[in-house]
């Protein structure tokens, strides 16, 4: 059973909500920060990045700036830029690209369904981020980006968007990715309580994107918990988009590489025969398989099957090919034994192509980049029923929500 809960949400008036929205501030180069911020008064990067133009500034992830970050808030609802719905509601949201179209529900999902695993994970968080995104909430109070959660396919639900889709959005913006929103309210009761008893019957949702933002409301909802509760305070609720597993979509998330760790090309390509069949490609070559990757090296493409004694598919994490490529490769060859510190490998998201991965090379910030075939549903979800971990950036998942499309205060 998931427990999902309808919310007051504080969001933009429909006149401005597309100027309010926002990619989340991370996303942007520092000179289209810059730009957006200089251009738009109204987007939400005002309120993520408060001290704009400011002199005085304060140092990041500090008490002081996320008192700012909520001052800021405040002053775009004095302003009217944003409002509170009277209603709690569930809300419908879609995203059509020009590849995809994305569909699914923001609610309040329950910090409770993740300490208890009905909501499950496939990625380690560090200790250091809990607490800074804690201390966020401690200060701040809302949350205005969703974490995206997936479950199994429900007929019940898919047919309450079928009734909602039909009608007049509450929001309808294009931005220019040339990506076009959709946002209905529902805060008739009989359809909040047929959703609420849709997902009363979903075992397990998964975590596709923000554990870091899950595991720090825990422990915000834990510290709150000790001042004493009843169970029903907003604290206790995180704001979710769930998607539907057969809706997600999973994109590969290639490295490159800046060192061959002294080998000459001759030596390394030898190496790599060891346990990858060695195919060269007369033109970009993308994995056509499971354990088929591409390489480009040397101003050449290349396509690299690992050998089957490698391959330990007993093992849900062992037989990712992000692993295979550590275990076989980035570790005994290339002298890389931790992702998630040494600077010589990289991470580009699938979405890019191999297009950006020859870049890469060709422009000499890399000697060589590694692309993947895209992991699987079922393989993210055999790691999180087994409570197993991934390897460090083994997924770009999308869709990626905007923030301050809706807000959800505790």
């Amino acid at each position: 059973m998931s427990k999902i809960i309808p919310f007051k949400a504080v969001r933009p008036t429909r006149d401005k909500a597309y100027l309010v929205s926002s990619r989340p501030s991370y996303s942007y180069k520092k000179k289209h920060l810059e730009s957006k911020l200089e251009g738009n008064p109204y987007t939400f990067l005002h309120v993520i990045n408060p001290e704009f133009r400011e002199d005085d500034s304060t140092k990041p992830n500090t008490v002081e700036r996320f008192e700012k970050v909520k001052d800021k808030y405040d002053e775009f609802k004095s302003l009217g830029y944003f409002t509170q719905d009277e209603v709690p509601a569930i809300y419908i949201y879609r995203q059509i690209t020009p590849a995809n179209t994305y569909i699914g529900i923001i609610a309040a999902a329950s910090v409770d369904d993740y300490l208890n695993g009905k909501i499950k994970v496939h990625e380690h968080t560090l200790s250091q981020r809990e607490e800074m995104f804690k201390k966020y909430l401690n200060v701040c109070k809302f949350n205005a980006e969703s974490v995206l959660l997936t479950y199994k396919d429900n007929k019940d639900v898919d047919s309450l968007f079928e009734k909602y889709i039909n009608t007049r959005s509450e929001y309808e913006f294009t931005n220019t990715r040339e990506i076009k929103h959709d946002l209905w309210v529902v805060s008739d009761q009989k359809d909040i309580a047929a959703l609420q008893d849709a997902f009363a019957n979903v075992e397990h949702s998964y975590i596709a994107d923000g554990h870091h933002r899950v595991s720090s409301s825990a422990l915000y909802t834990q510290s709150q918990r000790e001042k004493g509760y009843i169970g029903d305070e907003d604290f206790n609720y995180f704001m979710a988009f769930y998607i539907a597993e057969s809706k997600l979509r999973i994109f590969s998330y290639n490295r490159t590489v800046s060192s061959l760790n002294d080998l000459t090309s001759e030596e390394f390509l030898l190496q790599i025969e060891k346990s990858f069949t060695l195919k060269k490609s007369t033109e970009a070559y993308c994995p056509k398989s499971l354990h088929n990757l591409s390489m480009y090296f040397g101003e050449s493409w290349y396509s690299l099957t690992i050998k089957d004694e490698f391959i330990d598919n007993e093992n849900p994490v062992g037989c990712l090919d992000a692993q295979l490529l550590s275990t076989l490769v980035l570790s005994p060859i290339l002298g890389i034994h931790d992702l998630k510190t040494d600077n010589r490998v990289n991470f580009i998201e699938g979405t890019k192509g191999m297009e950006a991965l020859q870049e890469s090379v060709d422009s000499n910030i890399a000697k060589v980049a590694f692309g993947f075939f895209p992991v699987s549903i079922e393989q993210l979800k055999r790691v999180a029923d087994t409570n197993n971990i991934m390897p460090p950036k083994s997924t770009w998942i999308e869709p990626k929500i905007r923030s301050g499309l809706t807000v959800f205060e505790f």
